[in-house]
């Protein structure tokens, strides 16, 4: 008996139909990971932009006190909500109570749309100097607030105070508007009723 030989899988036969198309799922799989991918490297792109390119407010006041008065002024917390306008509640939380570097503070501020609760961390506490915090929204790339209180003294018996505050996180851009009109003008409103604080008092 002659032996037949079978064709073999692997050997290219000129007259077999080309192979099937992906199955559609498969494509479908695919197309939705490309896409994810896609999404995903879009998004650490934004993250990144936002965290480059901070919205920035800044309102200075001279004042006619000295450094300590105002000073005196700025972190006398349980009388905040008796003159301030912007921050109306503010205080330790931390253990100890202290207002140092590393404390963590409860700050109710107040605008137009009402009041918000933060809880940020003070990383600056320079005394006749500087206050400076941390505040986070969310894990810290959604909005990040670092805000500053600078004295400089500009003459006898005479400050400047600047109140300014950096803001970075995805969600920024979209309230930068709002920050730049309705925050800012808070800042404006705490600075002039802090410099008449500290002048009655000198």
């Amino acid at each position: 008996m002659t032996a037949i030989r079978l064709p073999s899988a692997t050997a290219a036969d000129p007259h077999a139909d080309p192979l099937p198309a992906p199955a559609p799922r498969r494509r479908r799989r695919r197309l939705c990971l490309g896409a994810g991918a896609a999404l995903v490297a879009l998004l650490a792109g934004y993250t990144a932009w936002t965290q480059t390119h901070p919205v920035r407010l800044s309102a200075s006041i001279e004042i006619e006190a000295s450094s300590e008065e105002v000073w005196q002024v700025l972190t006398d917390l349980p009388a905040y909500p008796r003159w301030n306008p912007f921050i109306t509640s503010t205080e330790v939380t931390s253990k100890g109570g202290r207002l140092e570097e590393g404390a963590t503070l409860r700050n109710v501020m107040h605008d137009s749309s009402g009041d918000t609760v933060f809880t940020p961390e003070l990383l600056t506490v320079e005394p006749g100097r500087e206050l400076r915090w941390l505040g986070k929204m969310g894990p810290g790339w959604i909005a990040d607030g670092e805000h500053r209180f600078v004295i400089e003294e500009i003459g006898d018996h005479r400050v400047r105070l600047t109140q300014s505050e950096r803001f970075t996180g995805v969600a920024v851009p979209f309230v930068a508007g709002r920050l730049k009109t309705e925050t800012l003008s808070q800042f404006r409103a705490m600075n002039e009723a802090l410099a008449q604080r500290a002048e009655a008092a000198g």
